[in-house]
């Protein structure tokens, strides 16, 4: 055996074994508590300003669960992991995303190695790697108060100081073996109003406003190490799934993710919120999946990118979609008597309770079962006066097969409402059946 392929199977021994103690993590009750916190406020979704999302620690384990397997990595891959000591905790994740480890291998990563310190704790900016559609940034968190429980915001500002109009995600910082050390990226999204820009800083800071202190790494953007790298396929072709017409307008292929720009036709009978079960499949059935989109009735849709591995073939496929009737969306509720008038008829009223500030609504929904949460636009009272709803969270009991979901929405300064409510939904879990297919035009 020679010392490359030793240096290899080391690698990987390591790597299954961060696989095993994965498998042996043991799950709070409370961190069974799953939230989904959109962060998008109403006024900057007007804007078009920040947007973000959150993922709790434990929705990061469960991330690392479902996608552990057979862990093989190339060399470049490798030579990737090993420059950075701890980075297999997070390998699993990046491993399978199929794109970004080919974009990897093409040398696309900028090594940055910058840290700001001060008050005993770091934080240093690993390497990033970037193209028009998404930056990814690998960073470590060293010798923070707390570490394992403590969550922090992150802003991403370009040279001007300014927040950089983007939507971008990250975990919160869950327990590891070493509890003064975190390691883990930020995924970012570049919309048509954004691009890179030429120095980026990146500023940490403890949610907790008991607690003092930001930590901010300033660095230069690499944009030449993709520049030029993109690719239009147009399809313009129409989909209709269970009598939902979907104009498929075309195809972007970016060396990080691939782009499926669609229109939802306004004059379908329901808002549509997703296509479930939506991948792309290629003619050795490889498939390339999806991970998030944005937009309203003209979405972008983020897959896994094949920019270094163009099939012959390619195939949208589905099981169906996740929507409602146009006329369900909106409906009144009666705080006092909770009787809800009009919206979908599976969802009913729990009761509420008033938090500090804020009020949290409880509803009870068909079973989220991973698809879409019950999500608002907005919330008016009698008076006309418009409340936010920044968060959703839902519990899901072990042996639970009753199909229904209890989710808590929490109305930002919302304590002092009362009587009628006027309520608009954004999201909500109803999946309908109906699968399909349709054939991507390659121009190789």
């Amino acid at each position: 055996m020679t010392d490359e392929q030793k240096q290899f199977e080391e690698l990987e021994q390591r790597l299954h074994g961060r696989k095993t103690e994965y498998d042996t993590i043991t799950v709070p009750d409370a961190a069974v508590q799953q939230s989904v916190q959109t962060g998008i406020r109403q006024a900057a979704r007007r804007r078009k300003s920040r947007v973000r999302w959150y993922m709790s620690s434990i929705s990061a384990a469960a991330i690392i669960l479902l996608f552990t397997g057979c862990i093989r990595v190339s060399p470049a891959f490798a030579s990737f992991v090993e420059q950075w000591p701890g980075m297999e905790d997070i390998v699993s994740m990046i491993r399978q995303d199929k794109g970004l480890q080919m974009a990897i291998d093409q040398s696309l990563l900028q090594k940055v190695g910058i840290t700001d310190e001060h008050d005993g704790a770091s934080v240093t900016i690993d390497g990033i790697i970037t193209d028009e559609s998404r930056m990814v940034i690998f960073y470590t968190m060293k010798g923070m108060k707390d570490l394992q429980k403590g969550e922090y915001d992150i802003d991403l500002l370009d040279g001007n100081g300014d927040h950089l109009p983007v939507a971008f995600s990250y975990f919160s910082p869950g327990e590891t073996s070493d509890k003064s050390i975190y390691e883990n990226y930020i995924d970012v999204i570049f919309t048509d109003e954004a691009s890179p820009p030429d120095e980026l800083s990146v500023v940490f800071k403890p949610r907790d406003k008991a607690r003092s202190g930001e930590w901010k790494v300033t660095l230069p953007v690499d944009k030449n190490l993709t520049k030029g790298m993109k690719k239009v396929l147009p399809v313009n072709q129409t989909l209709t799934v269970d009598g939902q017409r979907i104009e498929v307008k075309q195809a972007t292929l970016y060396p990080t993710r691939l782009v499926l720009d669609v229109t939802f036709d306004p004059k379908n009978t329901k808002k549509v919120f997703g296509l479930s079960d939506l991948q792309l499949v290629d003619e050795q059935g490889r498939a390339w999946r999806t991970d998030t989109s944005t937009g309203e009735d003209e979405r972008s849709i983020y897959f896994e990118s094949m920019y270094f591995s163009i099939p012959k073939k390619l195939t949208l496929q589905g099981s169906g979609l996740s929507g409602l009737d146009k006329d369900e969306l909106e409906f009144s509720l009666n705080l006092e008597s909770g009787r809800i008038t009009g919206g979908p008829s599976t969802i009913k009223f729990m009761g509420s309770k008033v938090v500090g500030k804020d009020r949290i609504l409880e509803f009870s929904v068909p079973d989220i079962n991973g698809g879409f949460t019950l999500a608002f636009t907005e919330i008016k009272d009698e008076a006309g006066k418009t409340y936010e709803v920044p968060t959703s969270s839902w519990r899901t009991e072990d042996g639970d097969s009753s199909g229904i979901t209890t989710v808590h929405s929490t109305v930002e300064n919302g304590a002092k409402i009362k009587g009628l409510l006027q309520m608009k939904l954004s999201t909500y879990p109803m999946k309908i059946k109906a699968p399909f297919s349709l054939e991507i035009p390659l121009d190789n």
